[in-house]
């Protein structure tokens, strides 16, 4: 890992609240009748009635979408016994990943305890808690026996992710990889170096999807396991084969697959000539595989390749499967997750890679059409329909297997509670990571002698998200760099007082006079200006040195809007200019517009920042649901006011027939569908709450998005400029370092859009 890769992993679980999870109350407590239903005395007739009937227990707390993480620390992540403590942080890991992948709780415990006994009387005496277990990191073989009792012995999903994860993921590349080469498992000829729970599972899975145990060669790191070695324990004898094979070389003569579970580079490329013809390779030793993609392409044409590793196609990644393997087995109320449940997943990852990707995951992975083939055998993390292909697939297998106590009946409706429950009409974050990646624009940072600017360059650098320029006096932000440790070498650095840039000055200068000479500005005004930063960053856009611009983190919103006017302008059909911000909700993405730009906008004006903020919604692929917001309930209230924003959708009604919009309306009618439903059923909004919010002045939608700010949890990005003729964004004074690599992103997006 590079230097500032592990610097910044340090920051990330030290820095603000430490750690990675947290608790977060689900009802309301702000009053003392709240406590008092909370806790004592409100809580005893829910007490009462788990007494009466334990099955309640899912009714009244959060059992049903809790699972522990559990783990003692003996096998961490390569790193080995590390101990509980140390091992924390990974378990924390997994419960951010079960969170923001299957909006699953998870409670992360660590115990202290290596006897294989007294650790499984630990979990069972705390199993009443949750609704299914997740065991981590924990050594082989204690592992398989752990696992084994505490399947039989409680009657909640309990899986080691560590076996099986790797089993379920390869599984649904190994049966893709088979519809590649036209070759039958049953025929096989498979060799497993390595032999700890994840060959194991693996090994177990392949023979149950139809692999002959007899085609099976297993290799430990003392050689191939046969019958007259007598240091094998009971897991490992399971595997013996009559064959003379005893070194990896021997083995992999004709083998038609490899399974690497083991040590990085220990495939050597003779070993891979020997294979059979079309072989399929998954070398899964991290960080390093068995044998390199490059190397193995290389040698073998006809290869179909995996790894663990990110960088090279078809990845195999635990995270494909446990969030939504969990997801389903609690949706029912399993009672455990078994063979059949695990196949199933394994099925529906394999079919989903047959499908057309999502745009949005090809932009991740900088392609113009992913599809199944060699490269592309499994699907990709990003993809958001895993949960509604995984969850269900799991789901229904535990129903068809006897082991479900809370069958769904209806099908669309449990993936749309999947959608609303991860938000999936909002991938938008991702999004915007991937479409920056796909193509990364020259972002001008006007402000660059500021560490918040330099800290958030460093990190769109190290992404990949853009290729900032940064704009100020040369030695200071080197200085700044060298001061506070950033990796920026590489990153263009203009001074506008060096010796080559005065020279341009004259030249930017004649330009904007040009641009300006009609609206009072003389030339020597036009050199004046250019003496400031801002003026010069953007006659960097201008003239197409950069892609796009970022200012405003030390000057006003008005005095730092005013140069991108004056130099860049509005679109060639743009009247005016709007702000908008969005705001990251669970139910998907709010776009508030105009919150920075027009005081009290005419009926004509709210048409355009309307007409200019849906265009802008469309380019994060969500399409606007528009609503005018007011005081005033379609013609409740009459006033200046109301009568403006009447005019305004008459006309958007009349000139922009496809665009959902509707008002003027409150905002709780706005984005509460059984008020529109209920109330409004004549509503363009049909019903569906709104996603594209319109104020009426700038007063109300700067009170509004400043107070969601403080006083909610939500993520608001912004604010983003609409209507101009390039690429502009001016940030809030003082704007954190995630703001202005979230306006980076923005900006962009908005180079890429407009090429």
């Amino acid at each position: 890992m590079d230097k500032l890769f592990r610097k910044d992993a340090f920051n990330y679980h030290a820095l603000g609240r430490p750690g990675k999870i947290q608790v977060v109350p689900t009802k309301p407590y702000s009053t003392q009748r709240d406590l008092s239903l909370a806790y004592t005395p409100g809580v005893a007739d829910p007490c009462l009635a788990i007494e009466k009937n334990p099955e309640d227990v899912y009714k009244y707390t959060a059992k049903g979408n809790l699972v522990a993480v559990i783990s003692n620390g003996t096998a961490v992540l390569g790193l080995g016994n590390i101990g509980p403590e140390a091992g924390k942080p990974v378990m924390e890991g997994k419960g951010l990943l079960f969170k923001v992948f299957a909006d699953i709780d998870v409670f992360d415990i660590e115990v202290n305890e290596t006897d294989t006994e007294r650790f499984i009387q630990t979990v069972k005496a705390i199993a009443p808690t949750f609704g299914g277990i997740n065991l981590e990191d924990i050594k082989a073989p204690e592992c398989f026996e752990i696992e084994d009792r505490l399947k039989k012995e409680l009657n909640i999903p309990v899986m080691h992710d560590d076996q099986h994860g790797t089993a379920i993921i390869t599984s649904a590349g190994l049966l893709n990889a088979l519809e590649i080469n036209k070759k039958k498992i049953e025929n096989l000829k498979i060799v497993v170096n390595g032999a700890g729970a994840a060959a194991v599972s693996c090994t177990r899975l392949y023979i149950a999807l139809g692999a002959k145990p007899e085609n099976i060669i297993m290799l430990d790191s003392k050689g191939v396991l046969h019958k007259d070695r007598t240091d094998l324990n009971d897991i490992k004898r399971q595997f013996i084969v009559e064959t003379s094979a005893r070194t990896l070389e021997e083995a992999l003569v004709g083998a038609d697959m490899f399974l690497g579970l083991s040590v990085g580079g220990v495939m050597k490329k003779k070993m891979l000539l020997s294979m059979a013809d079309e072989p399929i390779v998954f070398a899964l030793a991290n960080p390093n595989p068995e044998i390199t993609y490059d190397e193995a392409t290389e040698t073998r044409k006809d290869i179909i390749m995996a790894t663990g590793r990110s960088d090279y196609p078809n990845q195999i990644n635990n995270v494909l499967g446990f969030p939504f393997i969990f997801r389903g087995a609690l949706d029912v109320r399993a009672s455990e997750i078994n063979e059949e449940m695990k196949l199933a997943a394994s099925k529906a990852l394999a079919q989903l890679a047959k499908e057309p990707v999502p745009e949005e995951v090809n932009l991740a992975f900088k392609v113009h059409n992913l599809t199944f083939g060699h490269e592309y055998i499994i699907p990709k993390p990003t993809d958001p329909r895993l949960i509604e292909r995984v969850a269900p697939a799991v789901a229904k297998a535990a129903m068809e297997t006897g082991v479900a106590a809370k069958p769904i009946t209806d099908w669309d409706q449990y993936k749309l509670t999947l959608q609303k429950r991860m938000g999936l009409s909002n991938p938008l974050k991702r999004q915007v990571k991937a479409i920056c990646k796909s193509a990364p624009k020259r972002i001008v940072l006007a402000d660059a002698e500021h560490y918040s600017i330099l800290k958030a360059a460093e990190i769109v650098v190290n992404e990949k998200l853009a290729n900032p320029i940064l704009v100020g006096d040369k030695a200071i932000i080197n200085k700044m760099i060298a001061e506070y440790d950033l990796d920026l070498g590489g990153v263009e650095i203009v001074d506008p007082n060096s010796r080559e840039m005065i020279v341009k000055r004259d030249e930017y200068a004649q330009i904007l006079y040009e641009k300006r000479k009609r609206r009072g500005m003389t030339w020597f005004a036009a050199r004046e200006a250019l003496e400031n930063k801002n003026y010069f960053a953007l006659m960097l856009l201008e003239t197409g040195v950069a892609d796009g611009m970022i200012s405003g983190l030390t000057r006003s919103y008005p005095d730092s809007i005013r140069p991108a006017l004056q130099v860049v302008g509005k679109k060639h059909d743009a009247h005016i200019v709007s702000g908008m911000y969005i705001v990251n909700t669970k139910d998907g993405p709010l776009f508030l517009s105009d919150c920075t730009v027009n005081l009290q906008p005419s009926a004509q004006e709210l048409v355009e920042i309307t007409v200019q903020t849906a265009e802008a919604v469309r380019q994060f692929k969500v399409e606007p649901r528009i609503a005018l917001l007011s005081y005033s309930n379609f013609g409740t209230v009459t006033s200046p006011l109301t009568i403006r924003q009447r005019e305004a959708i008459t006309i958007l009604h009349r000139d922009y027939p496809d665009l959902i919009v509707d008002g003027e309306m409150q905002a709780n009618a706005a984005l509460n569908e059984e008020i529109l439903q209920g109330s409004f059923p004549f509503s363009k909004l049909d019903g569906k709450r709104a996603n594209t919010l319109i104020f009426p002045t700038l007063a109300a939608a700067n009170i509004a998005y400043k107070l969601l700010m403080e006083l909610s949890e939500v993520e608001v990005v912004g604010p983003i400029l609409n209507g101009m003729a390039k690429p502009v964004h001016v940030l809030q004074m003082g704007s954190s370092v995630s703001d202005i690599v979230n306006m980076i992103m923005i900006a962009g997006v908005d180079a890429i859009n407009q090429k």
